[in-house]
């Protein structure tokens, strides 16, 4: 894991950890992992392993499986 910067004792704030930019895993970092299947993900398909996972993905959030959590928005009543 990356080092953090630390904050002042007794500020009350947490540490923030320093993130590579992207693009940039180099032999030093790891490559992120798939969401899908927890392989290294490839720069041509990030943040997946593969087009197949990427695919496994996109239907995961047209079936519904993934949602944004909000108030429903049902049906609207016609205004007269």
């Amino acid at each position: 894991m990356p080092d953090a910067k630390k904050p002042a004792p007794g500020s009350g704030e947490a540490a923030i950890p320093q993130i590579p930019r992207p693009g940039a895993w180099g032999g030093k970092t790891t490559a992120p992992s798939c969401p899908i299947c927890g392989r290294p993900a490839i720069p041509e398909q990030r943040p997946f392993c593969s087009a197949r996972c990427r695919q496994i993905d996109l239907s995961h959030w047209l079936t519904g499986r993934y949602s944004i959590p909000g108030e429903s928005l049902g049906e609207e009543e016609p205004e007269d």
